[in-house]
This record gives structure tokens, sequence and C-alpha cells, in this order.
């Protein structure tokens, strides 16, 4: 949606324009990436550090990420790039994913 916002300029005063009914389907996404539950892939750089992760907003959390704002691994080992992400109906379903996934590369690291 911040696509969509223009800047209006009227009598000399610059003010955001926004359409009062979005009605496109960019706007209906944005909304069902910002609150569904997510799996997500960050990579500190080509083929650098990966971190797999899982959250109920992706988009708050990743931005938390490329902020510095979540303490940990990510911030130590600058994994801040967005490679891949996995909408989902409910969190367990998410969770559930990033334990297969998990799983399935320790697997195929030991052969």
């Amino acid at each position: 949606m911040a696509g969509r916002v223009r800047l209006a300029v009227g009598n000399g005063t610059p003010r955001l324009y926004q359409p009062s009914f979005p009605r496109t389907r960019e706007s209906r996404v944005e909304v069902a990436v910002t609150r569904s539950p997510a799996v997500y892939l960050l990579a500190s750089a080509k083929r650098g550090t990966l971190y797999l992760g899982v959250t109920s907003n992706p988009v708050q959390r990743i931005w938390q990420h490329r902020e510095h704002l979540a303490q940990g691994f990510t911030d130590r080992y600058d994994v801040t790039r967005l490679v891949w992400y996995e909408l989902h109906e409910t969190m367990e379903s998410a969770i559930l994913r990033e334990k297969r996934i998990k799983n399935g590369s320790a697997i195929g690291r030991s052969n």
C-alpha cells in the first residue's frame, strides 16, 4: 500500500493522499502478509550464514532483523537479507514446517 500513497500539494501545504477504498489485489496481499504466521529464511550474504525462523508478523520481524533489534544469532552474524518465506494458516502449521525444514537440512549434512 505504500506504493499507492501519493504526496498531494494543495495551498502550498504537502500532505499524504491515500485512496479511501484500496480495492487492489496488492493491498489485500499486504494485509495477509503482515498478519499471517510465516516461516522465513534469512542470509548474511550470497553463500553466507543462514537463519530459519517462524513469526506471526513477518513484516515487523524482518524489519527487526534488518535494524539489528533482534538480539542474538542474526545480530551477531549480520543475517539480514530475506531469501524466502512461506505463509501459513496457523502458527502450529508454521512451527511444524520449520521443524521439517530443520530436520531435513540436518539429514542432508550427515551424509
